[in-house]
């Protein structure tokens, strides 16, 4: 039996499976036109081939587990980012934020690369859920600023990360990108909205 790296078997496990989810992450982040074999995946995360599928039975499963793990990294990114914020505008401001950085540092460039694996279904309904979970605190915020229609708002200002993050991913810096962001809502969001009776 090989040595154990971690105080428990539980802990090695997943300080292992950690690994190869990182090592796939790393490799679709360099090559996004086609999942990685395993045996690369163990290469790059220093295990042997065949202790690869103690964890995965093939590519595809690996891929999902890699989809479910992913996504509530950006979950979890964005709301302490708009945890961290003092307003409910400061708050939408950091969401737009927190999701240019994701986008700029490549991780919606793993989400693509993941749907050119064919890994669709995963994928989609991943993505419906992250875009549910990301909504709940954006609309909050909204609420909280006094947006006459927090669910339509929101989806504007979704609108405007995507329109953004395409930008990013066509040559953008992402600074630029927050500024245009800061130019566009700030004077929405440094105001009081009224809501009309």
């Amino acid at each position: 039996m090989p040595k154990i790296q971690a105080p428990t078997v539980a802990e090695h496990r997943a300080a292992q499976r950690a690994a190869l989810l990182d090592a796939a992450r790393a490799l679709l982040s360099e090559e996004t036109e086609r999942a990685p074999s395993l045996a690369a995946v163990a290469r790059r995360a220093g295990l042997a081939r065949s202790s690869v599928y103690a964890y995965f039975k093939s590519r595809d499963d690996l891929l999902d587990a890699l989809i479910v793990d992913t996504f509530p990294r950006w979950s979890a990114y964005v709301r302490q980012q708009m945890g961290k914020a003092r307003t409910p505008g400061d708050r939408v401001l950091a969401y737009v934020n927190a999701n240019l950085r994701l986008v700029a540092r490549g991780d919606h460039a793993l989400a693509r690369a993941l749907a050119a694996t064919g890994r669709t279904d995963a994928l989609a309904n991943s993505s419906r859920l992250l875009h549910d979970e990301l909504q709940t605190p954006l609309r909050a915020a909204l609420a909280d600023h006094g947006a006459y229609d927090p669910d339509r708002t929101a989806e504007l200002i979704q609108s405007l990360v995507y329109s953004l993050s395409q930008m990013i991913e066509d040559g953008l810096a992402e600074r630029a990108a927050r500024r245009l962001a800061r130019e566009l809502l700030a004077p929405y969001l440094n105001s009081a909205p009224t809501r009309p009776t």
